[in-house]
C-alpha cells in the first residue's frame, strides 16, 4: 500500500484498489514504537488540520494501535460486540429426506399419504362450511358470539381433530388440564409448528392473537375470524397498543373465550425458548403456561428452515407423529399488584424453560427477518447474520426494520462465505478510501483484530456510536458549521469543506457519490433533517467531521482563555 497523507481523500476511486494485506492486532512491546508514531498525536488530543505526512506501512505480522475515532461523541474504549451465538433456534434437524429407512418408509406409506390427504381436504372443507354458516349474517363482532353460532363451531372443532389425525397424530399425550377460564383468562404457549394452533383450537377454541397477514389465508382466515381473533401488526405501535386493549377487554369478560398467545412471536425448533413479547403480560391477569413437545427420532416436526409443503408431506408420510402437551401451574401477578410486565414475562418463561429443559435465548422474529433476507441474498450461512434481536432492541432501542436497513448495507459489502467483510469492501460502500481515519473506523469495529468484521460487529458498532449522548448534538453542530449563510440548507461544496476530506484532490464523480448519501431527494441541497437522517443511517460517517469539530472546540477554548486574560 502506498503511503497516505492525512489530507488524502477518503473516497474510493473508480477502479477499486486491490485488497490490502493488513492485519490489525495489539502489541505491548517497544519494538514497534516507531511504527506507532503516526497515531501518537491522535491519542493525545485529537486531529488537527495539517499537511504533515503520516506514512502507514502495512505489515502482515506486526500490530498497530488505533485510537478511538468516535471519542469526540462520547464513545470510550470499552466498546465490544458480543461473540457469535452458538444456538440456532430456527434450524430444523431434518430439512431433507436422508437415509434408506426414510426413503423406504415413504414409498411404503404412499397409499396412506393419499388417504390422509383426502381426509385432510374433507375435514378442511366441512370445517370451512360450518364456519361460514356460523358467521353468516353476524354483524356485531365486537361482542361475544351468540350461543347458537358457537354451537355450530363445535363442528369445526371436531374437524380440527380430524385434521390432526390426517397429519399422523392419532393420539396426543396430555399432562395436566386447562385451568377454569375465570381463574386464568390468558393462556401462553411455546410455538414450534403450525400444528400448535390447530390443537388449541380443538382443545379450547380460544380467541387468539395473530398477525394481520393471517386474515388473507384461504380457509384459515375465515376460521380465525370466527374465533374473534385479535389482529396485530407487529411493526405498528398503535396496532400493538390496540391489541393489548383488546386482550384486556376480552380477558375480563367471562362471555368471551380465553385468550391464547404465542409470546415468542414466531416458531422455533423447540430446543430453546425465544424472547417473550409483553402483550400477554401487560394486562396483569393470571396466566396459565402450556408447553408443547414433538418427540422424534427420524423426522423433526418443527417449522424452521423447511418449506410448508415439505413439512406437510413429511407429516403425511409418517407412521405416527408424537405430540405432548403439558399444562403448567397458573402464574399470577405478584401480590395481586401491578407487577412489571417484563418481570412477569421472565417468571413465566423461566417456568416454561425449566419444564422443557431448554435454554432461553434473546432471539425474536427480527432474527427470522435477518435470516430470511440473508438467505435470499445467497449467503451460505444465513444463521451467521442473526444477532439476538431482542437484546439489540433492549440495548439500543431500535426496531427490527432499522436493523434490516443496516443488513442491506452490510450485504452490499459482499460478505464472504463465512459472513465476514474485509476492509476494502467496507470502505467501498461507505465511499471512503484507505487512510489513517478510515483504518481507525474499521479497527473500531474489528474487535477481534482479525482484519474482517461480522454483521453483528457492524450493527453493534454503528448503534453504539448512534447511542452516544453527544451524537445527535454533534450532527446538529456539524450541520450548523456547514450552514455558513444560515439558509437552513447546505450544498455539496459546504458538506465537503466541513468534512475531513480535501476537496481539491477529489474528482467530480467522487464528490458526487459522497454527497448523494446526504442528498436523498436529489435537489443538490441538503436540509437539516436529511443531513441528520443520513448520519443516523450511516452513523460511522460522523467520524468525517471529527477534525473540524475538534478544531472548533480548540478555537472556542482559545477565545475563552483570551476573555479570561482580558478580565484578569
Amino acid at each position: 500500500m502506498a503511503a497516505h497523507d492525512l489530507s488524502s481523500p477518503l473516497l474510493a476511486s473508480t477502479t477499486p484498489p486491490p485488497p490490502p494485506h493488513l492485519v490489525l492486532t495489539v502489541d505491548g512491546g517497544d519494538d514497534d514504537s516507531k511504527s506507532r508514531q503516526p497515531t501518537a498525536n491522535h491519542q493525545n488530543g485529537g486531529r488537527a488540520h495539517s499537511k504533515t505526512n503520516h506514512h502507514i506501512t502495512p505489515r502482515s505480522n506486526s500490530t498497530t494501535h488505533h485510537r478511538n475515532p468516535f471519542e469526540f461523541v462520547g464513545s470510550d474504549a470499552s466498546f465490544s460486540a458480543p461473540p457469535p451465538c452458538t444456538i440456532d433456534p430456527f434450524r430444523n434437524g431434518t430439512p431433507r429426506i436422508d437415509g434408506l429407512y426414510e426413503v423406504l418408509k415413504i414409498l411404503l406409506l404412499l397409499p396412506i399419504v393419499v388417504i390422509r390427504l383426502v381426509l385432510f381436504g374433507l375435514c378442511l372443507g366441512v370445517g370451512y362450511i360450518a364456519t361460514k354458516l356460523a358467521i353468516l349474517g353476524w354483524k356485531d363482532k365486537h361482542n361475544p358470539m351468540p350461543r347458537w353460532r358457537s354451537r355450530l363451531m363445535w363442528v369445526t372443532r371436531f374437524t380440527a381433530r380430524g385434521i390432526l389425525f390426517s397429519f399422523g397424530y392419532q393420539w396426543i399425550r396430555r399432562k395436566g388440564k386447562p385451568a377454569p377460564r375465570g381463574i386464568a383468562p390468558i393462556v401462553v404457549s411455546n410455538h414450534v409448528s403450525y400444528i400448535d394452533p390447530i390443537f388449541y383450537f380443538y382443545e379450547m377454541c380460544p380467541t387468539i392473537v395473530a398477525s394481520e397477514s393471517h386474515d388473507a389465508l384461504p380457509f384459515v382466515g375465515t376460521i380465525i375470524r370466527a374465533m374473534q381473533v385479535i389482529y396485530v401488526d407487529r411493526f405498528s405501535q398503535p396496532s400493538r397498543k390496540n391489541a393489548v386493549n383488546e386482550i384486556k377487554r376480552k380477558g375480563c369478560c367471562d362471555r368471551f373465550p380465553r385468550v391464547l398467545l404465542f409470546p415468542e412471536g414466531t416458531t422455533s425448533n423447540g430446543r430453546s425458548l425465544l424472547s417473550f413479547q409483553l402483550g400477554a403480560f401487560i394486562p396483569n391477569y393470571a396466566i396459565q403456561p402450556v408447553v408443547v413437545r414433538y418427540p422424534h427420532v427420524h423426522f423433526d416436526q418443527s417449522w424452521g428452515n423447511i418449506s410448508l409443503a415439505m413439512l406437510m408431506f413429511r407429516m403425511f408420510s409418517q407412521f405416527h407423529n408424537f405430540l405432548e402437551v403439558e399444562y403448567l401451574p397458573i402464574v399470577s401477578p405478584l401480590d395481586n399488584s401491578k407487577e412489571n410486565p417484563a418481570h412477569f414475562a421472565k417468571r413465566t418463561s423461566n417456568a416454561m424453560a425449566s419444564t422443557l429443559n431448554v435454554v432461553q435465548t434473546c432471539h425474536s422474529y427480527g432474527d427470522v427477518m435477518l435470516f430470511m433476507r440473508a438467505a435470499e441474498s445467497g449467503q451460505e450461512k444465513p444463521s451467521n447474520f442473526m444477532v439476538e434481536m431482542a437484546k439489540v432492541e433492549s440495548l439500543f432501542h431500535i426496531r427490527s426494520l432499522e436493523a434490516m436497513d443496516f443488513l442491506e448495507k452490510f450485504l452490499s459489502m459482499n460478505p464472504d462465505s463465512s459472513g465476514r467483510v474485509r476492509v476494502h469492501d467496507f470502505l467501498r460502500v461507505l465511499k471512503l478510501r484507505p487512510c489513517i481515519l478510515s483504518e481507525e473506523v474499521f479497527a473500531f469495529l474489528d474487535v477481534e483484530k482479525s482484519g474482517s468484521i461480522t454483521f453483528k460487529q457492524f450493527l453493534y458498532g454503528s448503534l453504539h456510536v448512534m447511542k452516544q449522548p453527544q451524537f445527535r448534538s454533534t450532527c446538529e453542530l456539524a450541520f450548523s458549521e456547514c450552514d455558513i449563510l444560515e439558509e437552513h440548507e447546505i450544498s455539496q461544496h459546504e458538506v465537503l469543506c466541513l468534512s475531513d476530506i480535501p476537496v481539491t484532490t477529489l474528482q467530480n464523480h467522487q464528490v458526487h457519490e459522497l454527497f448523494k448519501l446526504f442528498d436523498v431527494e436529489g435537489k443538490g441541497r441538503v436540509s437539516k433533517d436529511n443531513f441528520t437522517s443520513c448520519l443516523r443511517k450511516n452513523p460511522l460517517l460522523i467520524a468525517l467531521f471529527s477534525a473540524c469539530l475538534a478544531h472548533r472546540d480548540a478555537v472556542d477554548d482559545d477565545d475563552d482563555n483570551s476573555m479570561v486574560e482580558e478580565i484578569v
